[in-house]
């Protein structure tokens, strides 16, 4: 009769310990025959399973200790002798499962290769090249470090709030975009049968429940801006700072430009002496050529850069490449700083009270055509690049009114520079 070994308790259990040689050491534990403990010579402990499969010896692998109690290994031991004496082999099942679950990995499908593919298959879809950009960039930046490797039957709602939470009140237009993007990769990836069933990116029914609305977020997260009867104070401070970013804030305000533009600007995008601007529509955000009329003050600032024979850039970073938008930033928050530390007040938003940021110039030049001008509202709207009217009525205005605009930058120039006193009455009529 086989000898049956002792009960030990968890107790016992967890106070046995390795002899000392240079062997796995087991200790048969009790409760359930076969069931042993291993422990390594350097402390490492799991439980075995040994017994017999048909003619064969077999140890089966239950799980390591801690994680797996002792209740955890001796109900594990008593399935898979149970599993034996109805003819199956644990091994072999586990084997079989494993193998399943490889072969069902290898004809899935990942949410970066679907990413590839939906875009390789959306690719005339795209205006132009900067469209295909900017989905690969968000995408990369933001899902892949959650989602790339992820099957993409297996990507819940959860997943996807996992990569938009984190964003979503700081980049609210950026994960607005990242949302409708990766519904667009798994609606593909459904449509091509990789997956089934709702989309998890979905808004409606969906994340709208999970999410507050992006307009609403927007609006709570206007980007902080310099007030208009500071903005002259702060256009001299800044003239009064070296380096490259110093200026490309200053050309920044006194073209009313996104960071982006102003950053990637290059020389053969400017005549200085028909004093205009071109960006072209790879450059910018609603995808058309923007001329921007340059004031006397932006010339002078121009012409006063010095030009790199081997860099295009006017505004160029230290070792040559585009400028990052940090260095703005940064910039900006140092001006606001020195005048806080010098015991003023600095330069902060009217309404948030947060310090001003460079994208909070272009709502600056806004408030003031507003409330200190009486130039149309559209004709800055044209000046800051935004969209205007309806599509119809933007299919008879082909013009940008760049002439019109030029005696608007004048007296936006005039009033940062505080160079003369504008008759804004007398502009306006020669604008009109």
């Amino acid at each position: 009769m086989p000898r049956v070994a002792k009960e030990l308790s968890a107790l016992e259990v967890k106070r046995l310990k390795h002899p000392g040689s240079m062997r796995n050491a087991t200790f048969a534990i009790g409760g359930v025959s076969g069931l042993m403990m291993q422990i390594t010579p350097s402390g490492a402990r799991s439980w075995l399973l040994r017994v017999s499969v048909g003619k064969k010896r077999r140890e089966i692998g239950l799980g390591g200790y801690p994680e797996v109690t002792l209740a955890q290994a001796r109900d594990r031991a008593r399935e898979a002798k149970d599993k034996i004496r109805r003819g199956i082999d644990p091994i072999e099942e586990r084997r079989s499962a494993r193998a399943a679950l490889a072969t069902a990995r290898l004809r899935g499908l990942t949410f970066a290769i679907a990413t590839d593919k939906c875009l390789a298959a959306k690719l005339d879809a795209f205006k132009n090249p900067k469209h295909r950009q900017q989905w690969q960039n968000t995408l990369q930046t933001y899902a892949m470090p959650e989602l790339g490797s992820m099957l993409v039957d297996e990507i819940t709602v959860q997943d996807i709030l996992r990569v938009l939470e984190p964003i979503w009140q700081s980049k609210t237009e950026t994960a607005s975009r990242l949302r409708g993007r990766i519904e667009t990769v798994l609606a593909w990836a459904t449509v091509a049968g990789h997956r089934t069933g709702d989309n998890p990116a979905r808004w409606a029914g969906n994340l709208k429940e999970l999410l507050p609305a992006a307009a609403k977020v927007a609006k709570q997260s206007n980007q902080p801006a310099v007030q208009i009867d500071d903005a002259p104070r702060w256009l001299a401070a800044i003239r009064k700072r070296d380096g490259t970013g110093a200026r490309a804030l200053e050309f920044a305000a006194l073209t009313a430009s996104r960071s982006k533009e102003v950053r990637c600007a290059s020389w053969d995008e400017i005549d200085l002496k028909a004093e205009l601007w071109t960006i072209p529509a790879a450059r910018m955000k609603m995808d058309r050529e923007h001329r921007v009329p340059l004031s006397i003050e932006a010339v002078r600032l121009l012409k006063a850069l010095p030009r790199l024979s081997e860099n295009p850039l006017v505004f160029p970073a230290p070792r040559g490449g585009e400028m990052s938008d940090m260095t703005l930033s940064a910039a900006m928050k140092r001006l606001h700083m020195a005048e806080v530390n010098a015991g003023g007040v600095g330069f902060v938003d009217r309404v948030s009270k947060r310090p001003a940021v460079p994208h909070g110039l272009r709502s600056t030049f806004r408030d003031w055509v507003a409330e200190r001008t009486y130039f149309p509202g559209d004709m800055a709207e044209v000046a800051l690049a935004h969209k205007v009217g309806s599509a119809v009525e933007a299919s008879y205005r082909r013009g940008d009114m760049v002439e019109k605009r030029r005696e608007m930058m004048t007296a936006w120039s005039n009033f940062l520079t505080k160079t003369e006193k504008i008759d804004n009455h007398n502009l306006l009529a020669r604008a009109l």
